[in-house]
């Protein structure tokens, strides 16, 4: 590697020459003021919060990860236990097997996003230690067994009998194909998406990144289709077709008040899924949904602006529809209230998650 490549493999200049990889704030800044058109057209800086009525603040922040499980018909989503902050960990390990929930396992917190404090748990001593560390209430649910994964962004508008699939992703976990001779963690050191995550896979695996693979075999090292994981998101949106539509909405109908959002799904084929067969809801995502296939590499910065304005559009809509039905924005002092908790908890997950 010359000199050139050594400096372009820097993480400073990952982020910088990939636009995947900027703040939230540097992306959205220069088209923000569309955003504040939208609040002036719906009168309300929170018009929002009208458009997933079942949802607290239409899912846009702050809302629980298990209050939107419970919309969920069962049969959809993997079984799943709440747990407060300070729950000992005797109490949580002995709800798991009363429940008869079946190992490995998945702990998440109830709040927040961006993949953090998300953890595989293989086993009872994993369980103890999460139950034990976790800094916020938590979810305990079994892993779902589907190795393929995709974010379906879906939208219906009130009164419509059907709703519409506006973007699909793929994610790609981050694995690496062993060579007989490079560690894993030199394997990492040529992937310039890996090479981001790195700090944080040493802090999970430790000494066992000096492991050598051999020849082609492939080691997942992140099971979470999460951006911020390190997964490489693709934009599949091409696959939509009235079939996929259809078996979709029929899912996306049974979830009472939910009009606009993301979903993720781990699947066991692509004709599995379109026919609504052998699948599972990883999580459902509202009004704060990113059309996350505008991350494909491919896509410039001016795509993403693109969609991102697009769904801004159909969220207004929505929410003006329910509006006139009676739901009602957030006021003032709660949107408020909201964005202060918010900054709070975001704070709190960077802390010990970033």
């Amino acid at each position: 590697m010359n000199f050139i490549q050594r400096v372009l493999h820097r993480p400073f200049f990952i982020k910088l020459f990939h636009w995947e990889y900027w703040p939230f704030n540097v992306v959205y800044a220069p088209i923000i003021f569309v955003w504040f058109w939208f609040c002036l057209r719906a009168r309300s800086l929170f018009f929002f919060s009208a458009s997933n009525p079942t949802i607290q603040n239409g899912g846009f922040l702050m809302e629980s990860k298990m209050s939107i499980y419970d919309l969920i018909p069962q049969q959809y989503f993997p079984r799943t236990l709440f747990f407060p902050l300070h729950t000992a960990a005797e109490i949580v390990v002995a709800s798991v097997r009363e429940a008869q929930l079946k190992y490995p396992l998945i702990g998440k917190p109830d709040m927040g996003g961006r993949g953090r404090g998300v953890k595989k748990l293989d086993d009872e001593i994993a369980l103890k230690e999460y139950a034990k560390t976790s800094p916020l209430d938590f979810l305990v649910q079994e892993f779902i067994p589907f190795e393929l994964e995709v974010g379906i962004f879906y939208y219906r508008y009130p009164g419509d009998t059907s709703g519409k699939i506006s973007g699909i992703v793929r994610k790609e976990f981050l694995s690496v194909v062993g060579d007989g001779h490079s560690s894993i963690e030199e394997l990492l050191n040529k992937e310039k998406r890996f090479i981001l995550q790195i700090e944080t896979l040493q802090k999970t695996y430790g000494p066992s990144l000096q492991e050598v693979l051999p020849v082609n075999e492939i080691r997942e090292l992140v099971p979470y289709g999460n951006h911020a994981r390190g997964a490489m998101f693709l934009d599949d949106s091409h696959l939509v077709d009235a079939q996929l539509t259809a078996s979709i909405d029929a899912v996306c109908k049974q979830i009472k008040g939910f009009y606009y959002g993301r979903m993720d799904v781990r699947y066991a084929s692509w004709e599995d899924l379109r026919n609504g067969r052998n699948f599972g809801i990883v999580e459902v995502n509202g009004a704060g949904s990113e059309p996350t296939h505008m991350y494909d590499p491919k896509h410039s910065i001016f795509f993403a602006w693109k969609e991102i304005i697009r769904h801004w559009n159909i969220l207004r809509k929505i929410s003006l529809l329910n509006h006139r039905k009676g739901i009602p924005y957030l006021s003032y002092k709660d949107g408020v209230a909201m964005m202060r908790e918010n900054a709070v908890l975001e704070k709190k997950l960077d802390e010990l998650y970033d």
